[in-house]
């Protein structure tokens, strides 16, 4: 099982991290810890629901929220962003060279959605 850490620092932000101890998402910035673990709720509740959306086949259809974005990034690397129901954006990847890659992520944020949450 993975881990969701809160990360504080001048704002206050948390990372989904596999059991192997790698980051398969990091959130926004929050203001305050109480909306920072809202956020984590959040992905708790929309992950497991979540369809993907994929922006970079142009043969996809429309996919309602909440949804799993994946898209191209500037540098030509696929990311992921879980969009709650209302639109907002709770978790974002890292770039993978691969779509395949990203499509792991995705299962691997579903597969650990309902982690623990610790502060580091």
């Amino acid at each position: 099982m993975g881990k969701y850490v809160i990360k504080k620092g001048k704002k206050i932000h948390f990372v989904l991290k596999a059991n192997n101890g790698q980051i398969i998402g990091t959130s926004e910035s929050y203001e305050s810890e109480k909306a920072c673990t809202a956020g984590i709720a959040s992905v708790i509740k929309n992950a497991p629901a979540a369809k993907i959306s994929d922006t970079t086949d142009e043969n996809a259809g429309k996919v309602s929220n909440p949804k799993f974005e994946i898209y191209k990034d500037k540098k030509g690397d696929f990311r992921f962003r879980l969009l709650a129901k209302n639109g907002e954006n709770i978790l974002s990847s890292e770039g993978y060279t691969a779509k395949t890659g990203c499509k792991k992520g995705i299962d691997s944020v579903i597969k650990n959605a309902d982690s623990p949450t610790v502060e580091e």
